[in-house]
């Protein structure tokens, strides 16, 4: 397995390897590329490599009751590897639960899991991870007095970098919802992807292509709480040349208002959801979702 071998006493990253069946009758293991959920980078020290904590119980086996995947997957081999990050650089509650995912789930009491394309990860602190000082807060709090005062207590919180499409589907869910009713759109969603694998009982998945995304009825949609506009957005994105994940990810190198006028021409996207696709996942650092609860 190709993996950066980070080292650090508070984070450790589990990884998931998945076999894949071949056309010779075999299986293939699909190695884990680098994260892309990506954190912004910061000074980090290096530091000795901790023990790494009992593995929890990880089934590949598919549920009887999804029947869309019939191929049956080689079980598993699990690593877990050290990052060289603190828990002052990469906070787990303050990054995954706060509305800019709903794909990671809490599977230990300081353990999260989801999927990075088609990986299954799970990131866990240490009980004894070290605290470090983040230069990062200090050159911010120069010029931001209330940031200076909230930096202190939000120590590890960060932005992901997610993927474009993964994004813009979980933001069409988000219009005039709670987190608890977005979440569980978004599995119904990512329930339509291909199988990985079950942690502490939460079954996980790869989040589905446009071509699955396409194969769902309006009917099923609308059973699971669904308004048109995901069809019309799924239709507009497979219209564009080079197809729609392509050009999601072709936003990136435009600027922040152009993002914003590209995305606006989707069914279902407004300022606000195309600000938070914006900055969740097309590297527009200084986009600021705005809505009602921030003008009050």
């Amino acid at each position: 397995m190709s993996v950066q071998t980070w080292v650090g006493p508070s984070l450790l990253c589990r990884v998931v390897e998945v076999w894949h069946p071949n056309s010779e009758g075999g299986c293939s293991l699909q190695t884990m590329p680098s994260l892309s959920t990506r954190l912004t980078s910061l000074p980090i020290m290096k530091r000795p490599r901790p023990t790494p904590p009992p593995t929890p119980p990880l089934s590949t086996t598919k549920p009887r009751s999804q029947t869309h995947h019939t191929k049956k997957s080689k079980p598993t081999t699990i690593k877990w590897v050290p990052l060289n990050l603190t828990q002052s650089e990469l906070s787990l509650p303050l990054t995954f639960p706060t509305g800019q995912t709903f794909r990671w789930k809490q599977t230990g009491p300081l353990q999260y899991t989801g999927v990075v394309h088609s990986h299954l990860v799970s990131l866990n602190h240490l009980q004894n991870g070290d605290v470090s000082y983040c230069l990062h807060h200090t050159t911010t709090s120069e010029t931001s007095a209330r940031f200076a005062e909230l930096a202190c207590h939000l120590g590890g919180a960060r932005v992901l970098r997610q993927d474009p499409l993964e994004c813009l589907i979980q933001f069409l869910c988000s219009s005039n919802n709670n987190i608890k009713r977005i979440t569980k759109m978004v599995d119904f969603v990512s329930s339509l992807g291909n199988y990985l694998g079950t942690v502490e009982g939460l079954q996980f998945y790869q989040f589905p292509s446009l071509e699955q995304l396409a194969m769902v009825s309006e009917a099923q949609l609308r059973e699971a709480g669904f308004g048109p506009n995901i069809v019309g957005t799924v239709n507009a994105l497979q219209s564009k040349p080079g197809g729609g994940a392509e050009w999601l990810a072709s936003l990136r190198n435009l600027d922040l208002q152009e993002v914003i006028d590209a995305l606006s021409t989707l069914p279902g996207v407004g300022p606000k959801v195309a600000a938070c696709i914006a900055l969740f996942s097309l590297d527009q650092h200084h986009a600021i979702p705005v809505d009602t609860h921030v003008w009050q």
